[in-house]
């Protein structure tokens, strides 16, 4: 019988990297987008703390394909990866659904 070292024992689950220890590739923001991805910048009026933020950025992860979004309150900027173009129409429906207003695309 040999020995198993447990996944979260081993240097590549315990960084969350294969690359190297300190979970760097070398490559800025790789791992934060996927490959194949559509990266699209919005403008969103009406956003003015974290909780608004918070309320698009749940909306909008509701629209299938989406990978991951984040909004800004400070600067009304709403960044959305996903698999495909998004369809502007459905973005809107889901900003206002947050209650807050699509000026359109940066």
């Amino acid at each position: 019988m040999t020995a198993q070292t447990p996944a979260a024992e081993t240097p590549q689950a315990a960084s969350g990297s294969c690359c190297s220890p300190s979970g760097s590739c070398g490559s800025a923001g790789a791992a934060d987008v996927a490959v194949g991805s559509v990266t699209a910048v919005y403008e969103v009026k009406g956003m003015t703390c974290g909780h608004c933020e918070g309320a698009v950025s749940a909306e909008i992860s509701e629209l299938s394909g989406v990978a991951s979004v984040t909004a800004v309150a400070s600067t009304g900027e709403v960044t959305v990866v996903s698999a495909a173009p998004l369809d502007e129409e459905a973005v809107r429906a889901a900003v206002d659904e947050a209650g807050y207003e699509l000026v359109g695309t940066r």
